[in-house]
């Protein structure tokens, strides 16, 4: 079967509000299917169902002072008691983060940029592939490779820094 790719640009907060909302309807190219399907006419695929079992569910009964502090917790970075308990779980069983929505964004938007790099990376890898004359490559490609390296660096230890932080906050000592 032939699969046609197609390729789309969008602003990046276009991007992140459509991410945001496909996650919560199967996923990005699964929503993009159905609505394609949907705009050409055609008989949208199902919405793509939950895969495995349900969540366990677990309860925990904690004294207001633990409450209270739970709420502070909770609400600083911007989840529920249950999401925040369930972060502190996660974290200490598997090594996952867990991110404030607004640094799930942020998140977003370095990858965002980080791709837009490797993009530019490649365009010029091609462009010095075709610029060699007499064994000198063009000065210009190589400034901005050099550029483009050091603002990737950047990006990268910014995303290095990001994932530290946030698993230290959720580190927990016995």
């Amino acid at each position: 079967m032939v699969v046609a790719l197609f390729n789309v640009r969008l602003p990046d907060e276009l991007a992140l509000r459509f991410d945001a909302w496909a996650g919560t309807h199967g996923g990005r190219s699964a929503s993009l299917r159905r609505l394609i399907a949907e705009a050409s006419m055609g008989d949208p695929p199902p919405p793509a169902s939950p895969s495995g079992p349900r969540p366990t569910k677990l309860t925990v009964r904690l004294a207001a002072a633990d409450a209270r502090g739970l709420d502070v917790a909770a609400s600083s970075m911007g989840l529920s008691r249950n999401g925040w308990a369930a972060a502190v779980i996660r974290r200490r069983l598997v090594g996952r983060p867990t991110f404030r929505r607004s640094e799930e964004l942020a998140l977003l938007a370095i990858q965002s940029e980080v791709h837009r790099i490797g993009i530019n990376v490649n365009q010029i890898a091609r462009a010095l592939n075709t610029a060699v004359m007499d064994g000198k490559v063009l000065d210009l490609e190589v400034a901005a490779l050099a550029d483009l390296r050091t603002e990737l660096r950047a990006h990268i230890r910014a995303l290095r820094e990001a994932f530290e932080g946030n698993l230290a906050y959720w580190q927990v000592d016995l």
